[in-house]
């Protein structure tokens, strides 16, 4: 991507940095007639919309589950798992031998381990299970080949032949059926892609991973309310299945991002792509074990969020999607990026004028949807434990871990808007729990 581009989001940061904070100083210093009472009925519209959501969801599990335990007839497609692969002398062994146990036919598998430069014991690793395994394809890049983890995708591409993809990360843990029932959902639903819901495997480890993996439950309850009510739905990185011809007919993998699945999500959705979300089975992963960790994948993913918004906004303005679409997108884009910035404001101005804030009614809102969509995923049935105390404590106590997102988003949107940007892949590191 060229220089200008990197100018141009930041040129786009700043605008909406800047748009940010005057919607924030405005009511402060001028009094608007009646603007309070504007602010109390935008936040019952977007309680209405939220609760309509997660509402979508009461009747999913016994559907879902209806739909993928069915046994069918039907051969299954050629599929193609990649996995991008850097440093990940922790997992790696258990996930080549995990994939080799899936309940699927060996003759219309592959799978494919990207050696995206490593520099610890990864290497030697997979090349002793590519002796143990025949059928295991290693492909390996230098250290220096640029792309990230789309870059890796990107270049592991030309050697498959598959109709189907599927992305796991080095740490990803499927049950031995899950492809099988993977496929019937696909059938069922007649899907493009599709995204497993996440799951965290060391859930009990600390309060940072329980909170994560209530998290992800919330994340997949507005995910497929927001399917089914205006056909929106996102892919999560990991887990994510997708037709080869419909990744390559919307340009692969996009190098000159951070988060490939977010960018991708938004450019299926523009060429009319359908992608489904399936709460059971789920893919289950490591959630990151401290503050740092979880600050810097965060960040990682506010910018690739932002980038997206920034990158195909002027396409999303236009027909190429409906209206309710339009209007789905422009609630997140304002839950998720534009009211923390515009809160972080209030409340800075609210001190300096002695004054009290003023979109108080709107993060309230935002909060107490997510800790009805927390409370109900964490008590949703689900082949895998969401919370190990699913009780209004721990919701409690999760929604307040949810405001980090207050300080993260600002902070990632400020640096977006002042420093030059070169696009940075920071990896996640796992452990092997």
């Amino acid at each position: 991507m060229r220089e200008g581009f990197y100018k141009n989001r930041r040129l786009k940061s700043f605008l909406f940095l800047s748009t940010c904070f005057l919607v924030t100083i405005i009511p402060h210093v001028y009094d608007i007639g009646g603007f309070f009472y504007f602010i109390l009925t935008l936040s019952l519209v977007i309680a209405f919309y939220g609760l309509i959501l997660i509402s979508k969801n009461f009747q999913r599990n016994n559907l879902s589950n209806t739909i993928t335990n069915r046994t069918t007839n039907k051969e299954l497609p050629a599929l193609d798992i990649l996995v991008a692969a850097r440093d990940e002398e922790n997992v790696i062994a258990r996930l080549v031998e995990r994939l080799f146990n899936l309940d699927y036919p060996k003759n219309q598998l592959n799978i494919y381990i990207i050696d995206d430069g490593s520099s610890d014991k990864t290497p030697l690793i997979l090349d002793r299970l590519s002796k143990q395994f025949e059928k295991l394809k290693v492909v390996s890049r230098s250290p220096n080949a640029g792309g990230g983890k789309s870059g890796a995708l990107n270049y592991a591409l030309k050697f498959t032949n598959g109709e189907w993809l599927l992305v796991l990360d080095a740490d990803a843990q499927l049950k031995k059926d899950s492809l099988r029932r993977l496929f019937n959902f696909v059938e069922e639903g007649n899907w493009s892609a599709v995204q497993l819901r996440k799951s965290v495997i060391n859930v009990s480890k600390n309060f940072l991973t329980s909170c994560q993996s209530m998290e992800m439950a919330m994340d997949a309850i507005f995910q497929y309310g927001r399917l089914s009510v205006a056909g929106v739905s996102e892919l999560r990185g990991n887990g994510q299945l997708i037709k080869k011809d419909t990744l390559l007919d919307c340009g692969c993998f996009n190098e000159d991002t951070v988060t490939d699945d977010l960018d991708l999500s938004l450019r299926l959705l523009l060429t009319k792509s359908r992608i489904g979300i399936l709460w059971d089975p789920p893919v289950m992963e490591e959630a990151v074990e401290n503050l740092n960790a979880l600050l810097a994948q965060r960040q990682r993913w506010a910018e690739g969020g932002l980038q997206r918004f920034f990158d195909y906004g002027d396409q999303l303005v236009t027909n190429k999607i409906d209206y309710l679409q339009k209007f789905d997108l422009t609630y997140f884009f304002i839950l998720q990026y534009a009211l923390p910035i515009i809160s972080i404001f209030d409340l800075f101005i609210s001190i300096a004028f002695l004054d009290s804030p003023i979109y108080w009614p709107i993060s309230l809102t935002a909060f107490m949807l997510s800790g009805i969509a927390f409370w109900y995923g964490s008590s949703c049935k689900s082949e895998v434990p969401v919370s190990q105390k699913s009780n209004f404590l721990m919701v409690f106590i999760s929604i307040f871990y949810l405001s980090h997102w207050f300080l993260v988003i600002p902070w990632v949107t400020l640096k977006m808007s002042i420093f030059p940007k070169k696009i940075l892949w920071r990896k996640t590191i796992h452990t092997g729990v």
